[in-house]
């Protein structure tokens, strides 16, 4: 029980690094060519590169911090408060989980040579979406708890809460700190942009209007976008001191 635990403690790890990886990719792309891409589109770029059997080991780091993350959101393993943001931070844990663990499943479709484009875009999924009875509601849904997610990551930001989760000696630097808040702050951004891409396509029921994290870094225009991409590569940056410092409670196996 104690090494299952524990092992799942070395996956989530691993996992932080390698979003840190992929943050750092994206960052890379905007900022030397203007190219835009979102996670997905930075795993298969990092596939080509290392190959299957890197694409197979950010799985496992991925599945373990998905599976981390959704452990948090329903045994607190975190702590939260029980107030409002406490409530809020376990639902985003959760919106976190998901997504990582759909990410892993990406990687290993990656590895057996799927290419991005068999990968589901922003606008699929909302054109899916429409089809439903309320799909623009669903739609204005998505939005709103992206605002909420945006607004979170904001907050983050000035408070610097962030640090707590970091081993002492860490956590004091300076330069963590605000390399802490500058990718908090970007993510927020982005999510605040992608919150309104859904919200615009809900209201209209036009699927083309929903995007993503590489729609919302094509939204932005210069210098805005170098600006957003510089905090991108900043949270690239901070994920990997929290594969390192970072104080990760026990999952209970």
């Amino acid at each position: 029980m104690v090494d299952a635990s524990a092992r799942l403690v070395t996956l989530t790890r691993a996992g932080f690094a390698t979003r840190g990886v992929l943050y750092l990719v994206i960052a890379y792309f905007v900022i030397t060519s203007g190219r835009t891409e979102d996670p997905a589109g930075a795993l298969q770029y990092v596939g080509q590169g290392g190959g299957r059997i890197l694409l197979l080991l950010m799985a496992a780091g991925l599945f373990g911090y998905g599976l981390w993350r959704l452990t948090d959101a329903i045994f607190n393993i975190e702590g939260h408060d029980k107030d409002r943001s406490g409530i809020g931070a376990r639902l985003g844990a959760a919106a976190s989980g998901v997504i990582h663990l759909l990410l892993a499943w990406q990687a290993i479709k990656f590895s057996q040579g799927a290419s991005a484009s068999s990968s589901s875009s922003p606008q699929e999924n909302a054109q899916s979406m429409l089809t439903m009875p309320g799909g623009g509601t669903m739609l204005i849904v998505v939005g709103l708890v992206l605002l909420i997610v945006g607004g979170f990551q904001i907050v983050k930001a000035v408070k610097a809460d962030f640090l707590k989760h970091l081993e002492p000696e860490v956590a004091s630097e300076i330069w963590v700190k605000w390399s802490g808040r500058f990718g908090y702050a970007a993510r927020g951004v982005i999510f605040l942009i992608t919150s309104y891409f859904f919200v615009a396509a809900g209201l209209s029921e036009q699927a083309s209007k929903a995007g993503g994290m590489a729609e919302a870094l094509r939204w932005l225009t210069s210098p805005w976008d170098m600006i957003v991409a510089a905090g991108l590569l900043a949270f690239g940056f901070f994920s990997l001191i929290e594969a390192r410092y970072r104080i990760i409670h026990r999952v209970p196996v």
